[in-house]
């Protein structure tokens, strides 16, 4: 059978830690160019889609998705399940991968893995648990969305995108395991969610962009030469999952 894959990217510009983040530079670009340009390197996706909200700036980050090729929609600021919902219901595809427009160093490897995967088990949702935040993505079964979209009925459901299918393993099939990933120090934060995070970000585009999505492990390389960096944002928290989404 023949799959097609949507990636949907959820971005906006007023996040609440750190506004204009999308747009902040990386290496000479703005950050979410880098985001679209490792969703649209990765085998196996059919369709990039943007999926924003309307705001007084989000007309910057969609001129940026379309000079870039990418589809672009626009729905609910705060409820980011009805938005996903929406995007792949106007867009299509068999598979939906979800992106967040705050990671810079999503790894297309991975992601195509994390494709060729939910293609071969069946799975209704997949990721890779020990990958360092930020650099995977997530896998939903546009049957299984539909489900979360129906039946969704708590806040923190409407607040994200997958809540309702993880805790109803039931329901549905999950396939969440580790894949061997192993660093030599704690796992670093390679999302860009405060101003420590992209301080972190901008010192590794610095040296490891080339023009290209760089795969993760030259980032780990890096980091292995130069573990000092690894504080700049060693303690940040991570936002739980019934936090109000800023994507």
């Amino acid at each position: 059978m023949k799959f097609t894959v949507t990636a949907i990217i959820q971005a906006r510009m007023n996040s609440t830690r750190l506004p204009g983040k999308a747009l902040m530079d990386l290496a000479g670009k703005p950050l979410l160019h880098h985001v679209f340009e490792r969703i649209r390197a990765t085998a196996g996706v059919d369709r990039v889609v943007l999926a924003t909200c309307e705001e007084e700036e989000s007309g910057r980050i969609i001129r940026l998705a379309e000079s870039m090729g990418l589809d672009v929609f626009i729905g609910s600021r705060d409820n980011v399940l009805e938005r996903f919902w929406q995007a792949s219901e106007k867009f299509g595809g068999d598979l939906i991968m979800r992106a967040t427009g705050d990671n810079p160093f999503t790894d297309p490897g991975y992601a195509a893995l994390a494709i060729e995967t939910m293609k071969t088990s069946g799975a209704d949702l997949c990721y890779f648990p020990d990958l360092p935040l930020g650099t995977g993505v997530g896998m939903v079964k546009k049957t299984a969305l539909d489900e979360a979209y129906r039946n969704s009925d708590r806040p923190h459901q409407f607040e994200h995108v997958t809540p309702y299918i993880h805790e109803h393993p039931e329901q549905f099939k999950l396939l969440i395991r580790d894949i061997g990933f192993v660093i030599p120090f704690p796992k670093p934060r390679l999302t860009v969610d405060t101003q420590q995070d992209y301080d972190l970000a901008r010192v590794i585009y610095e040296n490891c962009y080339r023009g290209a999505p760089f795969p993760l492990d030259t980032v780990v390389q890096f980091l292995k030469k130069n573990p000092g960096l690894l504080s700049l944002n060693s303690d940040i928290q991570q936002r739980p999952m019934t936090h109000s989404a800023t994507q």
